[in-house]
C-alpha cells in the first residue's frame, strides 16, 4: 500500500435538525476539521488531531457535547466520551461526567494514565480532579438556555404522550426533541494509522444515570488500523443494540467493502432492524471516506490536503479551500 493522504473527518450529530441550526452546525463542523488537521500537521499524531477536533466542538453551543449538552429530567448535564487508537486498540472511555469542560481529554487520560478502559461517575470525577482536568466552578455552567427550552418542550410532549426517551416504533424517527448532536472525529495519517474520538451530552429528557452508545467501544467509537475507524451518532439505544461502529468495521473486514459501502449498508440494516435512526463517519485502511445517515440530517466535514468538504443533508458535498 502506498502513502495515504492524511484526512481529518468530523461529524456534528445526526437527527431532525431544524433548518435554523444548519449554518451554525456547518460552521462548527468545518472549523473542527480545520483545527484537527492543523494539529495533525503540527504534531503528526492522529490522536492529537481527533482530540483537538472534538474539543473545538465541546466548546460550541451548536453541538450536544460539553458546552451545549442536553439535560436530564433533573435539569442536569451528564456527559460521556470515548477515544481509541487503531494501532494497538488502546482506548479510554468516560461517562456520567458533570462540569468537565473537555470530556474527550479525560477519556484520553483514562487511556494513557490508568490500567483501565472505562471510568464513570464519582470515580471518573475523582480521577479528573487528580489529573488537573478543568472542572467548572460553580457547577451548572454547561447548562444553556437552549437546553432548558428543549427540556421544557420534551416534558410538555411527554405529558401529551408524544415523547419518551429511548422509545421508538419500527420505521419512525427516534424521538430526540431539541438534541443538537453528538460530535465525533476520525483521522488517518500517511502510514494508515487511525484514531477516533466521540463526545456527547446524551439525549434530552434522559433519566439520571442513563448511559448511551458514545462511551461504548464498538457502538459509538471503534478504531483498528487493520480495517478502519468509525464514530457514530443518533439514537443511542438502537446503536447499542446493533453495535454499530463494530458492525461497520466488520463489513470492511469480512465483506471487503469500502468505507462508504460498509457505512451505508450497516446503517440501513440497523434502522430496518431497530427502527432507530443514526449516522456514522468512517475512514477505511485505504484512506477512503464513508459518510451516511438514516436520520433527516447529519452535519459533517473533512479536510484532505487544501480542500474542506462538508454537508448536512443527504447528497451534500460542498467544497471550499482550507
Amino acid at each position: 500500500m502506498g502513502a495515504i493522504e492524511p484526512i481529518v473527518l468530523v461529524h456534528g450529530g445526526a437527527g431532525d435538525i431544524p433548518d435554523s441550526r444548519d449554518p451554525g452546525k456547518n460552521d462548527g463542523a468545518r472549523a473542527a476539521a480545520r483545527i484537527g488537521y492543523k494539529v495533525f500537521q503540527e504534531t503528526n499524531s492522529v490522536l492529537d488531531a481527533v482530540e483537538a477536533a472534538v474539543k473545538s466542538m465541546e466548546l460550541d453551543g451548536n453541538f450536544n457535547a460539553g458546552y451545549g449538552s442536553v439535560l436530564t429530567l433533573n435539569e442536569t448535564v451528564e456527559m460521556e466520551a470515548s477515544i481509541m487508537r487503531g494501532s494497538d486498540l488502546a482506548s479510554g472511555c468516560v461517562t456520567l461526567l458533570k462540569d468537565v469542560r473537555h470530556p474527550i481529554t479525560l477519556a484520553r487520560m483514562v487511556m494513557e494514565k490508568t490500567p483501565h478502559n472505562f471510568l464513570g461517575a464519582d470515580g471518573a470525577m475523582d480521577f479528573a480532579a487528580e489529573q488537573g482536568v478543568e472542572i467548572l466552578s460553580p457547577p451548572g455552567q454547561l447548562v444553556t438556555e437552549q437546553a432548558k427550552r428543549a427540556l421544557e418542550r420534551f416534558k410538555e410532549e411527554r405529558t401529551q404522550g408524544l415523547s419518551m426517551p429511548g422509545k421508538t416504533e419500527i420505521g419512525q424517527e427516534a424521538p430526540n426533541p431539541g438534541d443538537v448532536g453528538t460530535v465525533g472525529a476520525v483521522a488517518i495519517d500517511r502510514d494508515g494509522r487511525i484514531a477516533v474520538a466521540t463526545s456527547t451530552g446524551g439525549i434530552t429528557g434522559k433519566y439520571v444515570g442513563r448511559i448511551g452508545d458514545t462511551p461504548l467501544l464498538g457502538c459509538g467509537t471503534y478504531a483498528d488500523d487493520r480495517f478502519g475507524g468509525v464514530s457514530t451518532t443518533g439514537h443511542g439505544e438502537s446503536i447499542m443494540k446493533f453495535v454499530l461502529a463494530k458492525d461497520i468495521i466488520n463489513r470492511i473486514a469480512f465483506k471487503g467493502l469500502n468505507a462508504q459501502q460498509a457505512t451505508e449498508e450497516s446503517l440501513v440494516e440497523m434502522t430496518k432492524v431497530t427502527g432507530g435512526t443514526a449516522g456514522a463517519i468512517t475512514i477505511d485502511k485505504e484512506g477512503n471516506v464513508g459518510i451516511f445517515f438514516t436520520s433527516k440530517k447529519m452535519s459533517w466535514a473533512y479536510q484532505k490536503g487544501t480542500e474542506i468538504h462538508y454537508g448536512i443533508r443527504s447528497g451534500d458535498n460542498f467544497v471550499e479551500k482550507a
